[in-house]
């Protein structure tokens, strides 16, 4: 009886390490049992609505040949990243991951992704927003390709500029106009606003847009030295003190403590008349507000004629280093940015994609309000420039951010505060 309980002990181990060997080996190879490769892509889009589509790009490209097989992996945003880093320093990576547009040139300095220059030509370039393209290349070198961007846009209360006399048709141009159309707009009873006209800080904007915009779309960044302390900055700091001032902090702080999301949105609840945002804000207006009749405008120039500039960002498509299969993760990558796929992202999410025939094609698909506001989102990228992060100042952000807060508290006054943010951030470098 012992015998055959030691034989069968020994049968199990024996099964057991087969069975391991043979897991390891289909591991290592990256292959399923009838020869594909497999691919393995990360991506942060887990809701309800993305994770479907992009499952679906997945399957379709599955099904479009027999030779690569791609896994999607959901990972929650900021951990997919920590994740990345760390599979990549352990020599597992993914193949395939969605990243940020702004830190590649940092990745690629730091080895943590793979040059892709081999896998493209002039033609497939040129399929790209140039401004895009531009944040993968690296020392003459590509370690991405550009998947979806956003911009800002001037959303405005129709109903309500008809209700003061404002021309629903001729949204404010310039900073000067801003200014006037938010006065009129603005609802007091006695001392308390029941209606906003515009602030500013409120929405997907803060200090930094509006510094791009008077500065002809220069960031703190221009040509690889700094533009920090400039005339046009200080200056658009004053401006947004002004604003600041004139509705006062109270009435700032009281309506910021009642923001929400969705309907909760004070510019869907009626109570800013004009709010600025990226375009793809427009998908709580269409869910949530059913009865706004809403406009978009380019965001105002500083002065007239001086460009509406907007800031952008986005994320990219690409290969993390040490990948077991590049080449067939590059096939997927083409395919996730290639104008069906982009088209149909575009589309479904509302959202602007880096393909330019992507982009025109969903714009072209798109009919009524949905139309209108994605081409002006699609026309507004002339207009939009990203800023990704120098290799030279890495931290320069998390340096600039904490002054012009001081700034906006009124610790100090814009000129000094810039001065100091430039001086602080020059030493980064050192």
């Amino acid at each position: 009886m012992k015998k055959s309980i030691s034989f069968f002990i020994v049968f199990i181990l024996i099964i057991g390490i087969l069975s391991g060997c043979s897991s390891k080996e289909s591991s290592a190879s990256g292959e399923t049992q009838d020869g594909k490769i497999v691919v393995n892509f990360w991506s942060f889009w887990g809701s309800e609505t993305r994770r479907p589509i992009i499952e679906k790009i997945v399957k379709d490209f599955n099904e479009s040949q027999d030779k690569i097989l791609v896994k999607h992996t959901y990972l929650p945003w900021g951990d997919i990243w920590t994740k990345n880093l760390a599979s990549v320093a352990a020599g597992s990576p993914a193949d395939v991951i969605i990243n940020d547009i702004n830190t590649v040139a940092q990745r690629a300095e730091n080895q943590q992704v793979e040059e892709i220059t081999e896998y493209v030509d002039d033609d497939f370039q040129k399929q790209f927003y140039p401004y895009l393209w531009d944040a993968v290349v690296h020392k003459d070198k590509v370690y991405g390709v550009p998947f979806n961007t956003d911009t800002r846009l001037l959303f405005y209360n129709k109903k309500a500029f008809e209700e003061v006399g404002l021309d629903p048709n001729q949204p404010p141009s310039t900073w000067k106009e801003l200014e006037e159309y938010a006065k009129k707009l603005d609802k007091k009873q006695g001392n308390t606003y029941e209606r906003i006209g515009f602030y500013p800080l409120w929405g997907s904007t803060g200090p930094s847009t509006w510094m791009t915009n008077a500065d002809n779309g220069t960031s703190y960044m221009n040509n690889g030295k700094l533009a920090i302390h400039t005339p046009r900055k200080v200056a658009a700091l004053e401006w947004l003190l002004q604003w600041k001032n004139r509705l006062g902090d109270k009435t700032v702080q009281t309506f910021q403590a009642e923001f929400g999301s969705e309907q909760s949105n004070p510019f869907i609840a009626g109570k800013v008349a004009m709010w600025m945002d990226v375009g793809t804000f427009y998908t709580q207006i269409r869910d949530y507000g059913k009865d706004l009749d809403v406009g978009v405008a380019a965001v105002p120039s500083f002065e007239e004629g001086q460009g509406h500039w907007a800031e952008g960002g986005g994320f990219v498509a690409e290969i993390p280093k040490g990948s077991a299969h590049p080449k067939e993760a590059m096939e997927f990558i083409k395919y996730l940015t290639g104008s069906e796929a982009q088209s149909y992202w575009a589309e479904e999410n509302f959202d602007n994609v880096a393909n330019i025939k992507g982009a025109e094609t969903a714009a072209a698909h798109l009919v009524g309000t949905e139309k209108e506001i994605y081409n002006a989102m699609v026309k507004n990228l002339k207009e939009t420039n990203i800023y990704p992060t120098p290799v030279e100042y890495p931290d320069y952000q998390n340096t600039i951010n904490p002054i012009i807060d001081n700034v906006m508290l009124g610790k100090i006054t814009p000129d000094q505060g810039l001065k100091q943010a430039e001086k602080q951030v020059k030493k980064l470098k050192q």
